[in-house]
């Protein structure tokens, strides 16, 4: 079977003819395409890179897959005390290569995978509709400790934005009901709806810490690309490392230690930005590294307010972080 990039939704208001779309919850976690082909079950990150051996409680999931060729899109979770989604909770089993330590972590923080798409059943599923996919990922009732298959609901999507509110979730995710796949591509018709802003973005750079941090890192220095790396391409144009500002709030103690260990490596001597002047005690890296923050807006100088990191994204690549939601907070269909 042919490796699937997933496909992306874009930023988006509530659309007004919501009865045309299904709305799911928008799973904070790490998007996985699961491929079984009746032996050898792999999961793949949303970059495609084979992260099957860091989440080794979902090999049972063969057991209920029966001799089949099958591809599912999904996304791998933690829950919390509350059974709300973790992403913090998330990032112990995230990077790990240590067989002893994943085995360890996977008893002491157990992942679910959250499946909501199947794009190959013996046979290639892309172009059918999107009711027509879940209608056979149902009847498959792939439900069990370790994955889920939660239910969708056609149209009422202000209700449920405000239920996801209410729990203080992300979001959710608008899919157009006669849509069919379009693997890599950020198409209209899937939206993400969110209840705050949030996104990706890279660490060009970081300002060494004070009282407590000192010695350390004190707050981080964030980019993104005016376009992705395909775009450029094809545009044969360069990317421009644009700064999004600094941010130093949202960090654990053993977060900021986990950083420096990444970012020590990845030093530089001139800034990554294309643009913007920076202290003299400013420690600038290589923009490898990618992170997700939630912040209140974008600033008319396209820097980001009240900016609080939420954790690190290994599953996304550098060279394609671009702004997602500008100041006029997406579009409506």
């Amino acid at each position: 079977m042919q490796l699937i990039k997933p496909m992306l939704a874009k930023p988006a208001k509530l659309p007004l003819d919501d009865a045309q779309y299904s709305f799911e919850i928008k799973w904070d976690g790490i998007r996985a395409m699961l491929y079984y082909n009746a032996e050898q079950l792999t999961i793949r990150s949303r970059n495609l890179n084979d992260i099957t051996h860091q989440y080794p409680e979902l090999q049972q999931l063969k057991k209920k897959l029966t001799r089949q060729k099958i591809i599912l899109d999904g996304e791998i979770i933690t829950f919390d005390k509350k059974g709300l989604p973790s992403f913090p909770i998330l990032q112990q089993r995230m990077g790990l290569s240590s067989l002893t330590v994943i085995h360890r972590k996977m008893l002491e923080t157990p992942v679910t995978y959250i499946i909501f798409d199947i794009l190959y059943f013996n046979q290639s599923l892309l172009e059918l509709s999107y009711t027509k996919r879940r209608s056979l990922l149902e009847s498959l009732q792939l439900s069990d400790a370790n994955w889920q298959t939660p239910a969708y609901q056609q149209g009422s999507g202000k209700e449920i934005l405000a239920a996801t509110s209410a729990l203080n979730l992300e979001g959710i995710i608008a899919k157009r009901l006669n849509s069919t796949y379009i693997p890599g591509a950020r198409s209209e018709d899937w939206l993400k709806i969110k209840n705050q802003y949030r996104q990706e973005l890279v660490i060009g750079g970081w300002l060494p810490g004070q009282g407590q941090r000192s010695g350390g890192i004190g707050s981080l220095l964030l980019g993104y690309y005016d376009r992705t790396l395909q775009e450029a391409k094809k545009e044969n144009k360069p990317q421009h490392f644009l700064y999004a500002g600094k941010v130093g709030t949202g960090f654990t103690k053993n977060m900021l230690h986990k950083l420096y260990t990444l970012l020590i490596p990845l030093h530089r001597n001139t800034s990554p930005f294309t643009t913007n002047e920076f202290p003299n005690t400013t420690v600038f890296v290589e923009p490898r590294l990618v992170g997700e923050f939630e912040f209140t807006e974008w600033t008319p100088n396209n820097t980001l307010r009240h900016p609080s990191f939420k954790g690190l994204r290994n599953d996304k690549a550098a060279h394609d972080v671009v702004q997602e939601t500008k100041n006029t907070n997406s579009i409506t269909i």
